[in-house]
């Protein structure tokens, strides 16, 4: 469980495909190992939860100064984690304290879908980005709700079908991968929790 304030913007140092399997006609990738360059990395064990651009991933190695978690396929195809780079910042948080002030909201961890960034706007020193993400999966936003972007925890400030736009301040900008951020690129989507609760209990899913 994590609350959606980014501890550290992590750096991806390499990618490893764990495993490729080859089929007549398809190719799938297979796992990734993920090493991460972080500051907390010393602060690590394994087999600690730690959040990766809001995806929940599992430490399985340490070393000095990174860590690498495993991200499985069906993770890959679910999230923007098969886009990442090496030298590419990545948001990070680890598991929240039960016994602390949640800051953000409940976030589980667990991405519904990707969604696209289609405008960035400054605003008075903040910004205004908007998202679409495809409806077919029946996700929902409420104005003043909140939404979990790439790990972020945001309220929503315009919701429309299919879209919503957030606004990220200067603090925010500056200490998440938002800084980076650019029109078109894809983004993890976690939507509250609650509200998917709410929709199955009034049957739309």
């Amino acid at each position: 469980m994590f609350t959606g304030i980014i501890e550290e913007i992590g750096k991806i140092v390499e990618l490893r495909p764990s495993s490729q399997v080859e089929k007549p006609g398809i190719s799938e990738r297979g796992n990734l190992e993920i090493t991460v360059e972080a500051k907390l990395a010393p602060e690590l064990k394994i087999d600690q939860s730690v959040a990766h651009n809001g995806v929940c991933l599992t430490v399985v190695s340490l070393a000095e100064n990174t860590y690498t978690v495993t991200a499985i396929e069906e993770t890959l195809k679910r999230t923007n984690l098969e886009n990442l780079q090496v030298g590419d910042p990545i948001n990070l948080e680890r598991g929240m304290k039960m016994n602390a002030r949640l800051d953000g909201h409940i976030v589980q961890g667990h991405v519904d879908q990707v969604g696209v960034c289609e405008k960035i706007e400054p605003q008075n020193g903040s910004h205004i980005f908007s998202f679409s993400y495809d409806q077919q999966s029946q996700n929902v936003t409420i104005e003043k709700g909140s939404i979990t972007i790439n790990g972020v925890s945001l309220t929503v400030v315009d919701s429309y079908a299919g879209g919503f736009s957030v606004a990220v301040i200067p603090y925010t900008f500056a200490h998440t991968n938002f800084g980076f951020l650019k029109e078109g690129d894809k983004v993890n989507l976690e939507f509250d929790v609650i509200g998917k609760y709410v929709k199955r209990l009034m049957g739309v899913v």
